[in-house]
């Protein structure tokens, strides 16, 4: 099979842990899209979070944001933009603030990110990682005023968050809630996945699923790995996501990507 077009994760499979780019990788990107083979970052990340990524490597390459939510086109051109409803978004944060009062929520709209507290260690954790800087404000006030969330962010220990997940999937059928690591919880609007966003680009591109590779490394990964032609887990994703894919690499501190890349054929003198 030639494989015309590769989506990528970024935390945990595009990045380093210590959320930097290796050198191989930005360099296969590079080469990639001169020989006119799009690569695509697709995150659970804003649309901020990705641009100085993005810079540093000195490219301009298409984004799906909010897991699928919102998907750019390399100019910047938004042709895909799902928000959650009003009613579901107030219930799901009036159940988080009752049951779970100790998790740190983040509300996402547009390429706006808004916290309650923006001095939270979690919040300013956040804020290391993406680079991008929150605004305060009250989430009822927000949503009052229409301006309604391409996603939510809680931010918990990882037993919490496990039992969140479970919880919450069950009673907001119309919501969207996945672990995107052991201590981060996704929730957006429920049609909205990484598969999706893929779906809406390769409509652009007019490719085929069979015709792209995706990378990712955690449970919110599973539907786009699933849904590429090859689905490929990184050397450090838990278990259950290299089960749910059709090869694993090596971990993203490996340079995983770009090893993998190069040993279907698709990078050339790449060191």
């Amino acid at each position: 099979m030639s494989y015309k077009a590769i989506f990528s994760d970024i935390d945990g499979t595009f990045l380093t842990t210590q959320h930097e780019v290796l050198p191989t990788t930005a360099a296969a990107v590079k080469q990639l899209t001169e020989e006119g083979i799009p690569f695509v970052l697709v995150s659970a990340r804003m649309p901020a979070a990705i641009q100085h990524i993005l810079k540093s490597i000195g490219i301009r390459i298409p984004l799906i944001s909010y897991s699928g939510a919102l998907v750019l086109l390399a100019d910047g051109r938004e042709v895909y933009s799902k928000r959650m409803p009003a009613e579901e978004t107030a219930c799901i944060l009036g159940q988080i603030e009752t049951r779970w009062p100790q998790a740190v929520v983040n509300y996402y709209a547009g390429d706006t990110w808004y916290v309650r507290e923006t001095g939270d260690p979690h919040v300013q954790r956040e804020i290391a990682i993406t680079q991008a800087m929150p605004r305060e404000a009250e989430f009822i006030s927000l949503l009052t005023q229409g301006q309604l969330p391409h996603k939510l962010l809680c931010m918990c220990e990882p037993t919490v968050c496990e039992a969140m997940e479970r919880e919450l999937q069950v009673a907001f059928p119309l919501l969207h809630v996945v672990r995107s690591s052991p201590i981060l919880l996704e929730i957006i609007e429920a049609s909205i996945s990484k598969a999706n966003g893929i779906r809406v680009l390769l409509d652009d591109f007019g490719l085929r699923p069979q015709e792209i590779i995706a990378f990712g490394d955690n449970y919110n990964d599973v539907d786009m790995l699933e849904y590429a032609g090859l689905g490929v887990a990184m050397g450090n994703a838990p278990q259950e996501i290299k089960e749910a894919a059709d090869e694993t690499t090596a971990s993203n501190d490996e340079d995983g990507i770009a090893k993998f890349l190069k040993n279907v054929g698709l990078l050339r003198n790449l060191h």
